[in-house]
């Protein structure tokens, strides 16, 4: 499905509102062309990059680093002290605190966690999480759980959310996500719907989520933005990228 909104509001401030472009996106440890990769992230102008699959074994900080750095953005937290979720950012963004959180972990599967941040853009003060839930249908209910508890415990007056849940709209944890939390897909479809994989995408399970009180101006995967082509997001990994452009208020 693609929705039938034109144009993406770009960053700036709107009566003391900051306009903030959030982007999710799996990158699959930067393991298919990273060239491509850097244009697709350039071509969504994001303030905040939430990241999963982000290099996280031999000298993962300096690859994470040096993604940053090609995309004109700067590392905040995360990567393989999270297991791989990271967030990313531009200098708009002034970082009050980080805090990287591992997820108990069920023997025989992966090391799960959350990159989680606060941060202040503009006169708005705003919370961010990336997360990459378990293929495992238990343990990822579970962690979606985890997801509101540390969303509602971060201490900014609003927030935003974003990742691979491994799971559809359908799926009790994404449900149990939105159930709490604004899918901004589904405020505001704008762009492309679906997600996984991105040759013959029929499946929506990245996503990015808000708290009350964030307006979601529209939600989806990039299309038609200046220099986003399509071959390098053919190119770029194995899952498309959500991009959100939202109005967060001023903190009072």
């Amino acid at each position: 499905m693609v929705a039938e909104h034109s144009g993406l509001p770009a960053s700036g401030t709107e009566k003391g509102a900051a306009l903030v472009r959030v982007l999710s996106y799996n990158i699959r440890s930067m393991r298919d062309d990273r060239a491509a990769l850097v244009r697709v992230i350039r071509a969504c102008a994001p303030d905040l990059v939430l990241i999963q699959e982000a290099p996280r074994f031999f000298r993962w900080r300096k690859a994470a680093e040096r993604l940053a750095r090609s995309a004109g953005l700067v590392h905040v937290t995360g990567g393989g002290t999270t297991a791989g979720p990271m967030i990313l950012s531009t200098l708009r963004a002034h970082v009050e605190r980080t805090e990287d959180v591992l997820l108990p972990r069920t023997p025989g599967l992966h090391q799960r966690g959350f990159a989680t941040a606060v941060v202040r853009i503009g006169r708005a003060r705003l919370g961010v999480l990336s997360c990459h839930l378990s293929l495992a249908d238990r343990e990822r209910y579970e962690q979606a759980g985890l997801l509101l508890e540390r969303v509602a415990g971060l201490g900014a007056p609003y927030a935003v959310a974003g990742g691979d849940l491994n799971d559809r709209p359908e799926g009790r944890s994404f449900r149990r996500v939105a159930g709490t939390l604004t899918d901004g897909w589904a405020a505001k479809p704008w762009g492309g719907e679906f997600t996984s994989t991105p040759r013959e995408p029929r499946q929506r399970i990245d996503a990015v989520f808000t708290t009350d009180g964030i307006e979601v101006l529209g939600c989806g995967v990039p299309r038609d933005l200046p220099g986003l082509r399509d071959a390098d997001l053919l190119a770029a990994s194995d899952h498309l990228p959500v991009l959100a452009a939202l109005r967060v208020p001023a903190d009072a």
